[in-house]
């Protein structure tokens, strides 16, 4: 797991003991405690939108559907990794093929929203069940 992949799963241990209810702030939190305060590595965006994207489509154990990000295209590439792992498991150990059937035609350089989806994911804090709910939806 890299740092921002422990950021997602630190930031939903913040939320799930109550310390916080708004996943805005213990991304905030956290990526502060790894990164230090106002540095690149903390103000990143596409982990950050990839994170809350997944946290305001209601999926991530614990955490209420809600308006947490403006971010549409990293909110939209964490739900088809989410989607894609939900078919096929086997992408968790293979997160540039992951990347590369979340974009599709598109070829852009993965920006570690792969690490927060695959953390997620492999710590059991993703809801499978209203992942099913999201894709039929779309």
């Amino acid at each position: 797991m890299g740092k921002y992949g422990e950021a997602a799963v630190r930031s939903v241990v913040l939320l799930n003991t109550g310390i916080t209810h708004d996943p805005v702030l213990a991304w905030e939190t956290i990526t502060r405690e790894i990164f230090g305060e106002g540095t690149s590595s903390q103000k990143k965006g596409c982990p950050k939108g990839t994170f809350l994207g997944i946290c305001e489509s209601g999926l991530v154990n614990g955490v209420p559907a809600g308006t947490y990000t403006r971010s549409k295209l990293n909110k939209e590439y964490g739900l088809r990794a989410l989607t894609l792992l939900s078919l096929n498991p086997e992408l968790i150990n293979d997160m540039k093929t992951l990347w590369f059937q979340t974009l599709g035609d598109n070829q852009k350089k993965h920006n570690q929203q792969m690490d927060v989806v695959i953390s997620l994911w492999k710590n059991d804090l993703i809801n499978t069940r209203n992942l099913l709910v999201v894709r039929r939806w779309q």
